[in-house]
């Protein structure tokens, strides 16, 4: 069975579709063409060689100036972009190092005041150890002096 059913009777249109358009016919009708101008040109083979010379000069300069013009874009483009990611990696950069510097003044503060507390609490265990000294001679003495009596009153 045929892909495509029709009537006999009936006229009908078949449209196909390709893949993809491709340039290559144009190229070969365009040089069919200039082939044909060629042929039937009105002026001699001298002067259209001349004015084919000069016609593919003028072509070449403007694709000359069509690449520098493509190269200049690319380049700056690229060059722009170049720029922003380094000064990103600037940003990121002083970013870092003031966090750096952050987290080193607070570290410092921190040994500072746990070297003020230790200070703080190695002196507050003397002055203790002081006082709890001072209290048990006093003790030592008072139960001396209370033994000393008793032994009197014996």
């Amino acid at each position: 069975m045929s892909q495509y059913e029709f009537e006999d009777d009936e006229p009908y249109v078949v449209i196909e579709k390709h893949d993809a358009p491709s340039i290559a016919p144009f190229l070969i009708g365009l040089a069919m063409g200039a082939g044909v101008a060629l042929l039937l040109a009105p002026r001699s083979g001298a002067a259209t060689r001349r004015d084919i010379k000069r016609r593919a000069r003028r072509v070449q300069r403007a694709a000359q100036q069509v690449a520098t013009d493509v190269t200049d874009g690319v380049v700056g483009t690229f060059e722009e972009a170049r720029r922003r990611v380094e000064e990103q990696i600037d940003t990121a950069r002083q970013a870092i190092d003031l966090k750096r510097r952050q987290v080193n003044r607070a570290m410092e503060a921190g040994r500072v005041a746990a070297q003020e507390a230790r200070d703080e609490l190695e002196q507050r265990i003397a002055e203790t150890k002081a006082a709890y000294g001072a209290t048990a001679t006093a003790s030592r003495a008072s139960r001396s002096d209370v033994a000393a009596d008793e032994l009197d009153e014996a």
